[in-house]
């Protein structure tokens, strides 16, 4: 069973052990109290950013956050995808759960890195270090994506006909 993982599997269900339920509550804080959740660690570097930079209403605040909220879902259903086709064998060995993990790295990617630049921007020391930590986690899973080879083919059974040497 645990021979015909590969690596770049194992190391994005452990990303997504991580980012499912981390994610989830950050955005479900959102969607109950936006301004509030805005404002916290997480959402910090944001919301300075949205306030000091681009002037925008309190509706519009919402309106981002909200939006915030969403790609943050959306990586995470991403991630759920990925770990519902991790369970067939099937799929796994062919490496066709990668493309939801691909998605996934590639929208938390993007967000993790505006998160590091808008952190560094209001001077947020925390919300840097923790936006640098998600996002070197999920670039070193894609190194690995990348590196990997697909794993070769395997025959598991002899075709009929051919038989062993005897002696």
């Amino acid at each position: 069973m645990i021979g015909n993982w590969r690596i770049s599997t194992f190391n994005g269900a452990l990303l997504a052990a991580y980012f499912i339920p981390a994610w989830t509550i950050i955005a479900f804080k959102i969607v109950i109290s936006p301004i509030h959740g805005l404002y916290d660690r997480p959402n910090i570097s944001l919301a300075l950013f949205v306030s000091d930079h681009l002037q925008l209403s309190g509706m519009a605040t919402v309106r981002v956050a909200l939006l915030l909220a969403l790609a943050r879902m959306t990586v995470v259903a991403f991630l759920a995808m990925f770990l519902v086709f991790i369970t067939r064998a099937s799929i796994r060995k062919a490496g066709g759960c990668d493309e939801a993990l691909g998605m996934a790295l590639a929208i938390g990617s993007v967000m993790s890195f505006a998160g590091v630049v808008m952190a560094s921007q209001g001077g947020e020391t925390s919300a840097l270090r923790l936006h640098a930590a998600e996002l070197l986690m999920m670039l070193g899973t894609v190194i690995v994506m990348l590196i990997e080879r697909p794993a070769p083919p395997q025959a598991d059974a002899a075709p009929a006909g051919l038989t062993l040497q005897q002696t």
